[in-house]
């Protein structure tokens, strides 16, 4: 029996893709990708949803975290960023070649995704996808069963593993056919169409850039992009602020050796976390934000407590201003001047 390897998601296209392969009567396996940048990572309910994908369809799955690999990619991808900081080429020849290297150990003759051509505008185009399946050294091995007779004919359906009559031809970004196929399987409950990808959000983008422009950044760095309202105090320093009760308690589980955690004193308020070179001017400027963001900003002067990161003992007590709104804006980390963030396909020389 032929044995396909998908790339399930736990979204409506990738399950679809098994279904119409396992129609074939091809035994598909599933792997699943996560990382830092995923929208449910924090909660889990990424995997959560292609694990209960998997078991819906009786389709073992293997779960695999390439965070620190994908952000080396983030810092610097050969292929350029989407819209945002999404460098989506380089994501996917990363996948693919962790699943050519997984396809190839559990003895698989091809994998499938449940990508559709012209549904995303830069991994899913006849050239991106000829690239991304020739970097990953899977040429003629990656089957896209929802676009296929958009495509050329691929190594499993030449040699009569697929049935290439039984393969699909949507195209584009509507939904339409995806949703009738999911009524001709009986698919239900499945999430609605989105992008999980943190780095396609403009906000959590424009941190990422200054993150990257900035330090050497790790998935500490990067799990703290995720809250509170982050201030730039100098090239080397910025404070993150939280905004409400969850963000402090992330805050305080985030904060490494060698920060600072700010507080107000007898009043409740926000945690601010200093990361890098830190001086007595910043540290100030720091516990002036923290004062403007509690429910201290009315008053004319408030006390902050600073402290080294799980030591009570060092803390010691400041007596600030608050900032102003308008100075306070002023550092908060916002878009840069946009610059050419497309894709490098048409330049590089493959």
């Amino acid at each position: 029996m032929a044995k396909a390897l998908a790339l399930l998601s736990g979204g409506l296209d990738s399950t679809l893709a098994i279904r119409v392969i396992q129609e074939q009567g091809i035994e598909v396996i599933a792997l699943n990708f996560v990382t830092v940048f995923c929208r449910c990572t924090s909660q889990g309910s990424c995997k959560l949803e292609a694990v209960k994908v998997s078991e819906k369809l009786g389709v073992p799955i293997k779960v695999i975290n390439t965070t620190e690999r994908f952000l080396e990619l983030v810092k610097k991808p050969k292929f350029g960023y989407g819209k945002n900081m999404n460098p989506c080429i380089d994501c996917r020849i990363n996948i693919f070649r962790v699943a050519g290297d997984y396809m190839r150990e559990i003895g698989a003759d091809f994998i499938i995704t449940g990508e559709v051509l012209g549904q995303r505008p830069m991994s899913q185009r006849k050239e991106a996808m000829r690239i991304i399946d020739q970097e990953a050294d899977l040429t003629g091995l990656v089957l896209r069963p929802l676009c296929a007779k958009h495509m050329e004919p691929t190594i499993p359906e030449k040699t009569g593993l697929v049935n290439r009559d039984k393969l699909l031809q949507i195209r584009g970004r509507s939904r339409k056919d995806q949703i009738q196929l999911a009524d001709v399987f009986q698919i239900k409950d499945y999430p609605c169409s989105a992008g999980g990808c943190l780095l396609t959000d403009p906000e959590f983008a424009n941190r990422m850039r200054d993150l990257v422009n900035t330090c050497d950044a790790n998935v500490n760095d990067v799990n703290l992009l995720k809250v509170g309202r982050h201030f730039r105090l100098d090239n080397n320093t910025k404070a993150i602020v939280g905004r409400n009760e969850e963000d402090n308690e992330r805050i305080n589980t985030l904060c490494r050796e060698g920060d600072l955690l700010l507080s107000l004193v007898d009043m409740k308020g926000p945690f601010t976390l200093i990361r890098g070179e830190l001086t007595e001017e910043k540290i100030l400027t720091a516990a002036r934000i923290t004062a403007r963001y509690g429910k201290s900003q009315l008053l004319p002067s408030v006390k902050v407590s600073v402290k080294k990161t799980n030591n009570e003992a060092a803390a010691w007590i400041v007596e600030v201003a608050p900032m102003s709104q308008e100075k306070a804006d002023t550092l908060i980390i916002k878009n840069p001047q946009p610059e050419n963030n497309k894709s490098q396909i048409s330049q590089t020389t493959h």
